[in-house]
C-alpha cells in the first residue's frame, strides 16, 4: 500500500506553532518544518544545507491537500537539488574544514586546557584542539566564531573610513538566510561561516553592509558605493552564490 508523500501522522493541528511532516525523497524521509506566515501570498518552499530539512511557508489556515498536493508537485526538484548539495560535514577528530579559504585538519590533543590554535605542519595546516573530546565540536565552533569577529571588525573599519560613516556595533551570528545584514540603528551582523571562506570573500560582505549605512536598499546608488570600496565585489557575490551552500554544510 502506498503511502501518502506527507505523512499526516506527524502533522501539528496547531494554526500557530510550526507543523512536522515528512516528505519521501527517493526513499529518503526528509523532514519538512510548515510555518504560517500571515503575508505570505502563496507557498513557498526551501531546502535547508546539506538537504537534512525542508522549510515551507504558507498563508493561514492553508489546507492540508493544498499542502501535500505542492510537495509532490515539486517532489522532483527536491530530489535534484539535494543530489547537487554538500553534505553535512561533522567537526570532529580528524575531519577537514576551511578557515581562511584554506583546509584544516581538525587534530585532538589530549592534554592542556580547552584551547584552540592553528598549526602549520610543513605546510599542512592544522586546528588543535586541546582538552576533552567531548567540548571538541563547541571550541572549535567558539574559535572559528572568535575569528570571524576579529577580520569582520577590521574589515568594518576599513570601509567604513572609506565611506565615511560608522557602525554602532558588530554582532555575530548563524543565519541560514543571509550572510549579513544591517539594522536601521547602525548594527551590523553578520554569519561567523563566512570565515571559512577565502578572505576577499569575507572583505566583500563587510564592504556590502558597511554600504548600507549610507543606502538601506539595493539602488544603483548602493552598489555604486560597493563597488568603489570594493572593486571584487561582483566576483565575490559569484562566489557565495556558487560556493555558500559548502559553508553551511557544516555542522554544529
Amino acid at each position: 500500500m502506498r503511502l501518502p508523500l506527507l505523512q499526516k501522522r506527524a502533522v501539528k493541528k496547531s494554526p500557530v506553532q510550526p507543523r512536522k511532516a515528512w516528505l519521501d525523497v527517493d526513499g529518503r524521509d526528509v523532514p519538512v518544518i510548515i510555518s504560517e506566515n500571515v503575508r505570505a501570498k502563496r507557498l513557498t518552499l526551501r531546502i535547508q544545507p546539506g538537504g537534512e530539512e525542508l522549510r515551507m511557508s504558507v498563508p493561514p489556515h492553508t489546507a492540508y491537500g493544498e499542502i501535500d498536493g505542492f510537495l509532490q508537485k515539486h517532489r522532483n526538484w527536491v530530489a535534484a537539488k539535494i543530489a547537487r548539495m554538500p553534505r553535512v560535514r561533522a567537526i570532529a577528530d580528524g575531519a577537514e574544514i576551511m578557515l581562511r579559504g584554506v583546509p584544516h585538519i581538525i587534530v585532538h590533543q589530549g592534554r592542556g586546557r580547552g584551547l584552540v590554535k592553528g598549526v602549520d605542519d610543513n605546510g599542512d595546516m592544522q586546528l588543535h584542539v586541546f582538552g576533552d573530546i567531548r567540548h571538541l565540536p563547541r571550541r572549535v565552533v567558539d574559535y572559528l566564531k572568535k575569528q570571524a569577529r576579529a577580520d569582520l571588525a577590521k574589515a568594518v573599519e576599513f570601509h567604513s573610513e572609506r565611506l565615511g560613516v560608522k557602525a554602532k556595533s558588530i554582532s555575530i551570528r548563524d543565519s541560514k538566510t543571509r550572510w549579513g545584514s544591517c539594522s536601521s540603528n547602525g548594527t551590523l551582523s553578520f554569519s561567523w561561516r563566512i570565515i571559512l571562506a577565502p578572505p576577499e570573500i569575507l572583505d566583500y560582505l563587510a564592504a556590502h553592509e558597511v554600504a548600507h549605512l549610507r543606502e538601506m536598499n539595493h539602488s544603483s546608488r548602493f552598489w555604486k558605493l560597493v563597488d568603489e570600496t570594493c572593486p571584487h565585489s561582483k566576483s565575490s557575490r559569484q562566489w557565495l552564490k556558487m560556493h555558500g551552500s559548502t559553508l553551511h554544510a557544516l555542522a554544529v
